[in-house]
């Protein structure tokens, strides 16, 4: 699947993209720098999952912890820091993904090893100054 979005429809993609995979509990995002890995989760987050928590990159902190009435606890991390599975570990990030909670991880290449096999990958693309494609 893959859909193109722009800073006006990305809250309407991030709605379809949970519609359909509200059961997936870890969800990677990989992209470049700037591609708008954050402005997405923002929109899930805050739009569609009605999070009252400012959603913020979790770059310095590894994870950051949001409350939705809709999906529960939220862990969103960033692991673009993150030398290693070891590091990761040392962090928090095993205890955040076996948690049952929903997982959104950003640079998810830096410890690849720690995901589960079902987890939802999503990759977004940067097509113009305003454009992107998401690609799951």
């Amino acid at each position: 699947m893959q859909i193109k979005f722009t800073a006006d429809t990305i809250k309407e993609v991030a709605r379809e993209i949970w519609n359909k995979h509200s059961d997936k509990k870890i969800w990677t995002f990989d992209a470049p720098m700037g591609a708008g890995k954050t402005t997405f989760i923002k929109a899930l987050c805050n739009d569609v999952l009605q999070s009252k928590d400012v959603v913020s990159s979790p770059t310095f902190a590894i994870i950051n912890e949001y409350r939705s009435d809709i999906s529960g606890k939220i862990y969103h991390m960033d692991w673009y820091r993150l030398e290693d599975e070891e590091e990761a570990v040392n962090a928090g990030v095993e205890d955040a993904l076996q948690s049952g909670a929903l997982c959104l991880v950003e640079w998810s290449e830096r410890a690849p090893l720690l995901l589960p096999d079902d987890a939802l990958h999503l990759r977004i693309d940067i097509l113009s100054e305003t454009e992107r494609e998401i690609f799951l």
